[in-house]
């Protein structure tokens, strides 16, 4: 059975929660199982602060995940506009498989959550992509064929799907995020199916 890798950092939960709607959505899919992974935390250092195993959750990326996978939904809480540094670092990690050219003409989504509405959720979403696109990977967004991105009053972007956590009282993850997590795992499910026919 053919695997989308489900790829995120979380801090406060609600990218991880985002992580498991989206492999809901990749396994609506026949024929599709989601792979989930996390990366861990690092220091102001850039070094890998917790332990090798994970005491619970997602078991931590290996470069292999990403090669044996034929799709890749990445997220990241926003950091300043930007994907969290525990992400970046991970991502830079993969040099090795760029000069392989091992991710080429794979599909690729993204998914962030933010502490407040204008608090950087699309352009972390497109600095996201920049590594992808690098490595060649296909970039697949969210269309507003998907009613709920034009109806949404917290997250959702055609560039993938997000979350307006709010600063201080973490607020759920709503219904129309929910449903467009979902499909953002449907579509990039389909679309790696196609792709890799």
């Amino acid at each position: 059975m053919s695997e989308i890798l489900v790829l995120y950092y979380s801090q406060g939960g609600a990218v991880r929660e985002m992580a498991q709607l989206i492999a809901r959505g990749v396994e609506s899919v026949k024929g599709i199982k989601a792979r989930i992974r996390t990366v861990p935390k690092v220091s102001a250092n850039c070094e890998a602060t917790e332990p090798d195993i994970p005491t619970s959750g997602a078991p931590y990326v290996e470069l292999k995940d990403l090669q044996e996978c034929i799709g890749l939904a990445l997220g990241s809480p926003t950091r300043f506009g930007n994907m969290a540094a525990p992400m970046k670092y991970f991502l830079d990690s993969t040099t090795s498989l760029w000069l392989k050219g091992a991710l080429i003409g794979k599909p690729a989504s993204l998914f962030t959550s933010t502490g407040s509405l204008h608090g950087g959720n699309e352009s972390t979403l497109l600095t996201m992509m920049l590594p992808l696109l690098h490595h060649g990977m296909l970039i697949v967004g969210l269309p507003y064929s998907e009613p709920e991105l034009s109806s949404t009053t917290s997250g959702g972007t055609p560039y993938g799907a997000s979350h307006v956590g709010g600063i201080s009282d973490d607020k759920p993850i709503t219904d129309d995020e929910r449903k467009l997590c979902i499909a953002l795992g449907k579509r990039l499910a389909e679309s790696a199916l196609k792709l890799a026919a």
